[in-house]
């Protein structure tokens, strides 16, 4: 004996192979014929329509000004003496370009030199130049590295 509960879930499932099948089907006629090939004329069209809809609304913002905003780059000061501190740190990198940021790195317990900081230079173009005039150079009695910082 059937319930009506269980009429209904036949008809769903029976509905559903239907719609599978039509599925099955539909893809089965496009994967004979192919994609629909466009001509070089209507691609190139295309992509002049996409320009004109960029241009459009970017219109006066100046987006491809790059030299606008200059990109920072972070680099790690290594083998720091203890007695070295931020302000010391900054003083020694703003000689070579302008900073955004310079911090010595200090144990959270007891506030002493990890030994090592960052110095962010506000252009990144100009980040080589500063490694090679600070590499090796020397700063409160130790010789310092520096490299370009790397994510952990």
């Amino acid at each position: 004996m059937t319930t009506p509960q269980k009429r209904a879930r036949e008809a769903q499932r029976d509905e559903k192979q239907r719609e599978k099948s039509l599925r099955r089907q539909e893809k089965r006629q496009m994967g004979s014929s192919g994609p629909e090939l466009t001509t070089a004329d209507q691609i190139a069209g295309n992509l002049r329509s996409i320009d004109e809809v960029m241009n459009s609304l970017f219109a006066g913002k100046n987006v491809g000004d790059r030299s606008a905003a200059p990109i920072p780059a972070k680099l790690f000061v290594g083998s720091l003496s203890d007695s070295t501190n931020s302000a010391q740190l900054r003083a020694h990198f703003a000689e070579h370009a302008e900073l955004v940021e310079a911090v010595v790195i200090t144990e959270r317990s007891t506030g002493a030199s990890r030994n090592f900081g960052f110095v962010t230079v506000a252009d990144r173009k100009k980040a080589a130049a500063v490694i090679d005039a600070t590499h090796h150079s020397e700063l409160n009695g130790s010789r310092i590295v520096v490299n370009v910082a790397t994510e952990r």
